[in-house]
């Protein structure tokens, strides 16, 4: 299934599902047996999805998709980590700077906490970062946490996740490049905005794409209709469970936590060199698109 949260006409954030050109409140169509939250319905997905199989929408809690604007599936996740999975993007980014892969990045996948109150959907304007003058976009997949659990283990990690999303990790270079100098991971670089959408997807729907522990999906940005970037999920060095394994050790992860895949190869302006493309601006519109998952879509404002 894809599940969304999108605005009613009053403006208010409902969760729900997508069924062809159409999308169904959830909490409506149940008769409030299910939340309005999609969080909530993540939370208590093992119960909900059973409600969910015997559920005959009405019509008025049916919306065509072109009448609504969809939000952040999860606005409000407890939490985002954001991993630096893909080798290719390491190495050509770091190398960009004068530097090499260090030793560590091939024993252990490393991740950083961002902003998880500064989430932004589809459609949302981007402000650019005052003194920023190298903002970028970062192409990235992310997998939704459906359960909860502690120290698990890779092979028993695909169990906990509920579901796949676009993300950007929008990074203003030039902060982060001075911030990461005093020898921690990036903050005000990355603090502004991260995107998420333009809805989940359950593993059962991309299984046609699966290959062994990853997945052959295509992965494509665009700034104002010009494609800059491609590459494909397949090619990531740690998969999902791997990351999820090394998040949860000696901690608890919870339903609705969003664990970010790290750049794609290709997947940003730092990576690609200016002479491929300039520094976004306000005005600019950037679209990632990633096979089975949509295009998430976003606009940056001064």
């Amino acid at each position: 299934m894809r599940y969304v949260t999108f605005q009613n006409k009053a403006g208010h954030d409902r969760a729900g599902w997508i069924e062809g050109d159409n999308i169904v409140d959830m909490n409506g169509a149940s008769n409030e047996k299910l939340p309005n939250s999609l969080l909530s319905f993540v939370e208590n997905f093992e119960t909900n999805s059973t409600i969910i199989n015997d559920i005959k929408a009405q019509d008025k809690y049916v919306y065509p998709l072109e009448e609504v604007t969809l939000s952040a599936p999860i606005p409000n996740p407890p939490s985002v980590r954001d991993f630096y999975a893909f080798e290719e993007h390491v190495k050509t980014a770091r190398g960009r700077r004068g530097l090499t892969v260090v030793p560590e990045w091939y024993e252990i996948p490393v991740f950083y906490f961002t902003n998880h109150k500064a989430i932004k959907g589809p459609e949302e304007k981007i402000e650019k970062p005052k003194h920023c003058s190298k903002l970028d976009f970062e192409l990235e997949l992310a997998c939704v946490i459906g359960k909860k659990g502690r120290d698990i283990a890779a092979d028993q990690a695909e169990q906990h996740i509920f579901g796949y999303t676009i993300m950007n990790d929008w990074s203003a270079r030039d902060i982060q490049a001075k911030e990461m100098k005093v020898g921690l991971g990036p903050a005000k670089g990355k603090d502004f905005a991260t995107s998420l959408g333009p809805y989940i997807v359950t593993p059962d729907e991309l299984e046609q794409y699966k290959v062994g522990d990853r997945y052959e999906l295509q992965m494509t940005a665009k700034v104002n209709g010009q494609q800059i970037s491609n590459g494909n999920f397949s090619s990531i060095y740690y998969s999902f469970a791997e990351m999820i394994e090394r998040a949860s050790q000696n901690t608890t992860l919870y339903p609705g936590e969003i664990i970010g895949s790290g750049t794609v190869g290709t997947g940003c302006i730092l990576e690609l060199g200016t002479e491929i493309h300039r520094w976004l601006e306000p005005g600019d519109i950037v679209e990632l698109e990633i096979t089975g998952l949509g295009k998430l879509k976003n606009i940056i404002v001064e």
